[in-house]
């Protein structure tokens, strides 16, 4: 390879991140601290078929205490993905099958954390992240720059997904929109109705009260 090609390629390769973090499936390592009674969890928004994959670790400053915690993973239809009880570390893959939002939640278990909160190290990862490259620069036999190509190509797709996914969210929200406003619009004209039949009312109720006794 040629060094300037080289140079060219990692200064698009960095402009190519750079510009587009908001828009490509990434890792996210998060740090829970979990209450001694209650229960934290993590939710991310993600379209359908997209492979998610996370590991989790319990952190303990104490060698005498092993805390253990809950796991519970459900899906935007509350549909269960992954549970494990008395855990102390753990990794929970799928595929998800519908748009939405994806929930972990972790809950420390009885008295195991010695009356202290729980710190959890969670490792999210989300569609092309969550690949394993070194399987498959081993797998298809590649390597350099063919297989930045690859996770270009990757994130590439993986953007071109998530902007039709946003294009489709766009489209549910401005049709929700428009009949929240409609809806709106036909309320304000009831409310307007009924007024002028109350005050009609009203106005007729006087009169005739007026005509009885007199006053008019």
């Amino acid at each position: 390879m040629q060094p300037e090609f080289a140079t060219t390629f990692s200064l698009l390769s960095a402009l190519f991140f750079l510009v587009t973090p908001e828009l490509i499936p990434v890792s996210e390592a998060v740090w829970l601290n979990i209450p001694k009674t209650g229960t934290k969890c993590v939710s991310e928004e993600i379209q359908s078929k997209v492979v998610v994959l996370a590991d989790y670790l319990v952190i303990s400053d104490e060698h005498s205490i092993f805390p253990t915690v809950s796991v519970k993973v459900t899906s935007p239809y509350g549909n269960v993905l992954h549970h494990s009880d008395n855990a102390t570390h753990g990794q929970f893959a799928f595929t998800t099958q519908e748009s939405g939002t994806y929930l972990a939640c972790f809950e420390a278990e009885g008295n195991s954390h010695g009356n202290k909160d729980i710190s959890i190290n969670l490792d999210w990862k989300t569609g092309i992240a969550a690949k394993d490259w070194d399987s498959i620069a081993r797998k298809e036999k590649i390597e350099g720059v063919e297989l930045e190509l690859r996770k270009l190509e990757g994130a590439v797709e993986g953007i071109h997904e998530n902007l039709l996914y946003l294009k489709d969210r766009e489209a549910e929200m401005r049709i929700v929109s428009e009949k929240t406003n409609s809806r709106v619009a036909w309320y304000s004209i009831m409310s307007l109705g009924i007024c002028i039949v109350v005050s009609g009312l009203q106005i007729l109720y006087l009169k005739q009260y007026f005509e009885r006794k007199k006053l008019i």
